[in-house]
Order: C-alpha cells, then sequence, then structure tokens
C-alpha cells in the first residue's frame, strides 16, 4: 500500500492549486470543504487523482455559489444535487444531502441538501467505506466515521451502512471496485448484495460499469467472482450459462468454461493498450464473450472427449444478446462480434499455412486482425498450467498481415463504381454485384493494383453492352 493517510500529492499542479484556493475562499466565507470519494481512495492508494469531489458543511448552496462566483466559472448541475462543477477543472462542490428511496431504479431519490448534517450522517449516504473517507486539505485532518481508511489499507470492500440496499446500481460498482483495486468483499456485504433486485437500472449505467471493470480492473476475474457470489450473475444469463460448462481437460486443465473466460480476462487486463479505451473495450468485451458458444454446442464424444464444435459461430447470437442487453451502442456491437465468430481463426490458419488470400478473407470478415490477435491470445492464456498455445500463430499471422497490409484494416477496394463508369458501362443496380464479384476476386490474388482491377473487369465482363454482367469467373 502507497501510503497510509490522505493527501493531494497525485493531484495535478494546476487543480491542486485550484483545489486548496477553492477550500480557503470557503473557508473564509465560514464554510468547511472536505474531500471524499474517488479522490481520497486514489491518493492513499497511490494513484492519479482524477475526482476531486468537495462536500461543504455549514454553508448553505447560495454562499457557496457567491464565495467561490467572483474567482470561478461555475456550472450547476441540477437545483436537487446542488453540485457545482468548476469549469476548466476536475473539481466538484456540493453540499451535504439526505437521499430517500421514492421509486425502482438507481435514479428514483428525493434528494434534498442540507449543509448543517452531521458528518458521519452525510458519510453514511455513501456506497462503501473506502469511498466515505473525508479529508480536509486546509488542516491535513482526516474523518473516517465509517473505518473506510483501515478498510483500505487491509484491502477489505464493506458497505457503509443500511442506506446501501437502496441503490442496486452499487452490487455493480463493487464488481468493478474489488477487480480495479483487488479488494476481498466482506462476507455481510455479498450477503447484502444477495437481498438487492436490479430493478430498472438503465443499460447505460449497466454498461458503465462493465466498462470500468474492463479497462480499469487489475484483475477482472475478481470482479466475476463478485457478481456470481452475489447471485447477480442470474441478470446476465450469458454469463451464467458459462458456469459448470465443461470442457476438455486436456486442452482445458484449468476447468469450466467459466474459469477459462475468468483467466482469459485477466490476461487480457495484463496487457491492455495504454490511452486507447476504445480498443481496449472492444477487445475486451469480445474476450468476454468469446467462448458463449460452448454452452449450446458442448457435447462428450462416446470415446470420452468432450467437444464444442462450430461454437465460436454459435456463439454470435448469443454474445449479440448479451451485449445489446448491455449497450445501445449498435457500432460497438458490430466491431466485437466478428471476433467472437473468428477468434480461432489465427490457429486455424496457421496449422493450415494459410495463403494471402486466406487472410485478406479474413481481414475482411474481422475488419481489425490487431484485434482479433489480442482475443486470440487472451484465450491462449487463459489455460494454465498449460503454455500459451496455439501461438507461434500470434506472431506468424501478424507478419503476414503486416505484409500485406491488412493488420488494421481489409484491403480496400481497388475497382469502384466510378471506374465502372468511365469504362462504358451504365450505373445500375447491377454494379453491387459487379463490384461484389471483383473485390472476392481482388482478396484472391488475381490482382493488386487499379490498374489490374480494370484489366480482370474488361476480362470478366467483356464489352459494356446490357447489364455488363454477362461474364464469368
Amino acid at each position: 500500500m502507497p501510503g497510509s493517510t490522505p493527501s493531494l500529492s497525485h493531484v495535478s499542479s494546476g487543480d491542486r492549486h485550484t483545489l486548496l484556493e477553492i477550500c480557503r475562499l470557503l473557508d473564509q466565507a465560514g464554510g468547511r470543504a472536505w474531500l471524499v470519494g474517488g479522490g481520497v481512495r486514489d491518493g492513499i492508494l497511490g494513484l492519479p487523482q482524477l475526482d476531486l469531489d468537495l462536500e461543504v458543511f455549514s454553508l448553505p448552496a447560495e454562499e457557496v455559489r457567491r464565495a467561490l462566483s467572483g474567482r470561478f466559472e461555475l456550472d450547476l448541475v441540477g437545483e436537487s444535487f446542488g453540485i457545482l462543477k468548476v469549469r476548466g477543472t476536475a473539481i466538484d462542490v456540493g453540499l451535504p444531502r439526505r437521499e430517500s428511496k421514492a421509486g425502482r431504479g438507481h435514479r428514483e431519490f428525493a434528494i434534498a441538501t442540507d449543509p448543517y448534517l452531521p458528518l458521519p450522517e452525510a458519510a453514511a449516504r455513501r456506497d462503501f467505506t473506502i469511498n466515505a473517507i473525508y479529508y480536509d486539505p486546509l488542516r491535513d485532518e482526516i474523518a473516517d466515521p465509517h473505518g473506510g481508511l483501515p478498510d483500505l489499507l487491509a484491502g477489505r470492500l464493506r458497505h457503509t451502512g443500511p442506506a446501501f440496499v437502496e441503490d442496486p446500481l452499487r452490487v455493480l460498482r463493487g464488481m468493478q471496485f474489488v477487480a480495479r483495486f483487488d479488494l476481498q468483499p466482506d462476507p455481510a456485504t455479498v450477503a447484502l448484495c444477495r437481498t438487492i433486485g436490479m430493478e430498472d437500472l438503465a443499460a447505460e449505467r449497466i454498461f458503465a460499469e462493465w466498462s470500468k471493470l474492463l479497462l480499469a480492473g487489475r484483475t477482472p476475474s475478481r470482479g466475476l467472482k463478485f457478481l456470481r457470489d452475489t447471485g447477480w450473475v442470474r441478470h446476465f444469463p450469458e454469463l451464467e450459462a458459462l458456469i459448470g460448462c465443461e470442457q476438455d481437460p486436456r486442452w482445458h486443465p484449468e476447468g469450466d468454461v467459466w474459469t477459462h473466460t475468468l483467466h482469459c480476462l485477466d490476461a487480457f487486463a495484463d496487457e491492455r493498450l495504454p490511452d486507447q479505451d476504445r480498443e481496449n473495450l472492444v477487445v475486451g468485451l469480445a474476450v468476454l464473450c468469446h467462448d458463449m458458444g460452448k454452452p449450446g454446442t458442448t457435447r462428450r464424444e462416446p470415446d470420452g472427449r468432450v467437444r464444442a464444435l462450430q461454437h465460436e459461430r454459435a456463439g454470435v447470437a448469443v454474445a449479440r444478446r448479451f451485449l445489446e442487453g448491455l449497450t445501445n451502442q449498435p457500432r460497438l456491437v458490430q466491431e466485437v462480434l466478428p471476433l467472437v465468430a473468428e477468434h480461432m481463426a489465427p490457429a486455424q490458419l496457421h496449422k493450415a499455412q494459410a495463403s494471402d488470400a486466406a487472410v485478406r478473407r479474413l481481414a475482411k470478415r474481422v475488419g481489425r486482425i490487431d484485434r482479433l490477435l489480442r482475443v486470440a491470445r487472451a484465450d491462449a492464456l487463459g489455460r494454465p498450467p498449460l503454455p500459451a498455445w496455439p501461438f507461434p500463430a500470434g506472431p506468424w499471422l501478424d507478419e503476414k498481415a503486416r505484409l500485406l497490409e491488412v493488420h488494421r484494416q481489409p484491403p480496400p477496394a481497388l475497382v469502384q463504381g466510378r471506374d465502372l463508369v468511365e469504362m462504358g458501362w451504365q450505373p445500375g443496380p447491377h454494379f453491387k454485384s459487379i463490384l461484389d464479384r471483383l473485390y472476392r476476386a481482388q482478396l484472391d490474388g488475381k490482382f493488386n493494383t487499379e490498374q489490374g482491377g480494370r484489366d480482370y473487369a474488361r476480362r470478366l465482363l467483356g464489352a459494356p453492352e446490357g447489364d455488363g454482367f454477362e461474364g464469368q469467373d
């Protein structure tokens, strides 16, 4: 553990200066500002302090605005929440507030700010004790009424109080926290989570927590185990089906498909690309989903072998159902599904010592071979204690894809509709069929330049008469 007390040592210099100035202005106005939440927690852990949330006591909202507006540009985030965002910084300024459940889901709360609320009571509305540590940067003082600091130093995730059950999103927050900070969930917290239903959580809020698991989780398997231990895996039936789905122990000594998937996610997390969240999200989701076709295809052969033939193809529909329940981003789903469908291809092509044409066709199907290789590598690493078979399939395919310039994109079509028009053909609905045939020929290596494509089109189609589609391959 890098430190044992809060500080501002991992706040950027600009935000640190602004934060201290805000605290001084509020102090002079008669209030007291405490840093709380992720900014305190991450500072203790020696991580960059990016979430800087100040909670101001003993000063009404209007006086907080008056104290700061002469020096800073402020944006009010919802009258009921009473949060002021300080423009150009990562700093939010808010008041203590009372909350009461007013309906189903994450957003249905009646909220009233109260600058005179006792700090222990304000802290009790927070989700986990590690997020309920308060730090006064002016006086270098800590307030920790619920024991968050010893929990954090012990690597323990514990809910703050009885109000925890009012917000079902907190279970998924627990999932990503245990993965991000390698925490051991308190048994009482796990038991409490078992009593909470998902209710009407918005898909975007659910997806935000899954994204944090995949993008920031040091050990994603911990998060998935938390999901299972709390019973919340039942809300994701495509994942729940992996539990107990057997595999052939010769190739998967680690156990069932669930166990394999957890190992694969940890392998993926070990090799995430720095500062490339989109790429990591696409690949991470593909790793999470890559074997979802196995429960529906696994069979035990007469000789005792366990096989899941064509599970990668069968998994596309299952993964689509899972992803569309998780996010309303169709483009993201469409980027993930080909990686699920083709995650066996690197090993298969390597074994066959496949042709350049086969690699080009693979690039057309998946879009990004570099992404596919990351998924296949995580799959290969997810079978301890076996070594990372089937690599050298990875380096082999990587080299071929780079030489063919299809590593990060499929080959661009060398013959376009405008080329056919320039060659004398009349445009029409038949153009699509013609261009598709020409592109398949390009992938097969029958031409590799624009002029070669034009020459091939002339040989294929003959003179530009009629619909121009009488020629045969």
